[in-house]
């Protein structure tokens, strides 16, 4: 699968994404950190990748109507800091690290 990692999620996420084989980049390393949601969008649609963000603008359907995207995954973990946030997406995303745990 393609996916972009918003800014906000930490960088070790696209990282561990690509050990299981899929095809992961983050907003900071396109050198899109800080452009509006709109153009983001408009980014994550021409790729035609799952954007994984933080951000609950970009999970509002309607101004990004939800069958208009490959995917929106908006993650709201109760804490925050770089740790507490891999922590609660490595929980929630089982099927994506399913082949890391293993070799871990």
């Amino acid at each position: 699968m393609k996916f972009k990692l918003d800014e906000h999620l930490p960088t070790e996420l696209a990282d561990d994404l690509r050990q299981t084989g899929h095809n992961a980049t983050t907003v900071v390393e396109q050198g899109h950190a800080g452009i509006d949601d709109d153009a983001l969008m408009n980014v994550v649609k021409s790729e035609a990748r799952v954007i994984l963000t933080m951000d609950k603008g970009i999970a509002n359907v309607t101004a990004f109507p939800p069958a208009s995207f490959p995917g929106i995954v908006l993650f709201r973990p109760h804490q925050t800091g770089r740790g507490a946030v891999l922590q609660f997406v490595r929980q929630l995303c089982p099927p994506c690290y399913r082949e890391l745990s293993l070799a871990r």
